[in-house]
């Protein structure tokens, strides 16, 4: 059997995860093997190049953990202290495998705890990692732009992703982390209330469901999550890898423009 080289692994890794960003979850290599083909890639898919427990069948949002009644009564100064309360309980965490695994930082969230609109990603990579704040390397930077064509600043929104550790080499995460960090996400949610929530790819949108599906079959139109519109789109790290999809997250973005009542503005170029 042929063996991997480390190099040739990550890139395949690498071309999976674009393929999985576009709701594409298995394909085959078609056509006759040749003395130069790798038997084990004649049928790749998802789960044979990176094994996952399985994700249960989508399931309703779990209800707020705060409720409405009680964050309400919170002044705007009183959420920021509830959000840093969830942060304190969090601490050095040792809860699942990724505290194990070259974590440098924490990456608990950014923003305006009264936002309107809550961002989400996947997990923290090398740079934010070691800054301690999601979304500062290339896809930040290109998600900054997003966040300014609607005709917001940064500070005005909140930031944060489905793990609050990095995965090693990026990979994508594992089940039973997401589902530990979850609980502190759903939290943060449930204290920030924003109208609209934007799910930032396929990890994003497959927690905040509670099941995978296609980014097809869940972009362009509205869905609900912990009383808030989701909204599902192209993570950017995925746009800067395709950036001939910049103008479908473009429309995706405008869906949450219309829905905060904001003024469209042009479709940034960058």
């Amino acid at each position: 059997m042929t063996q991997l080289t480390p190099e040739l692994d990550q890139a395949i890794q690498a071309r999976i995860r674009y393929y999985r960003d576009l709701g594409i979850y298995d394909f085959y290599r078609r056509g006759e093997p040749t003395s130069e083909s790798i038997p084990e890639l004649e049928s790749v898919s998802v789960t044979n190049l990176a094994p996952e427990p399985p994700i249960p069948a989508r399931k309703p949002t779990p209800p707020p953990l705060i409720s409405a009644a009680s964050v309400e009564s919170i002044p705007a100064a009183g959420r920021a202290a509830e959000l840093q309360a969830i942060r304190e309980e969090i601490g050095d965490c040792t809860r699942c495998p990724l505290a194990f695994q070259g974590r440098h930082s924490i990456v608990f969230g950014d923003g305006d705890p009264n936002a309107r609109l809550m961002f989400i990603g996947e997990g923290p990579g090398a740079d934010e990692d070691m800054q301690g704040l999601p979304f500062v390397g290339r896809a930040g930077q290109l998600l900054n732009n997003m966040i300014a064509a609607m005709g917001l600043k940064r500070t005005e929104v909140y930031i944060a992703n489905i793990v609050k550790c990095r995965p090693p080499q990026n990979r994508v995460p594992e089940p039973e982390e997401a589902k530990t960090c979850t609980q502190f996400l759903f939290r943060q949610i449930d204290v920030i209330r924003p109208q609209v929530i934007v799910a930032l790819g396929a990890t994003a949108a497959t927690y905040l469901f509670g099941g995978k599906s296609p980014l097809a079959r869940l972009r362009g139109r509205l869905h609900e999550a912990r009383g808030a519109k989701l909204i599902v789109t192209y993570h950017p790290a995925y746009l800067l890898r395709d950036p001939t999809q910049k103008k479908e997250a473009w429309k995706d973005l405008q869906l949450a423009m219309a829905e905060l009542g904001l003024k469209p503005v042009p479709r940034p170029e960058n």
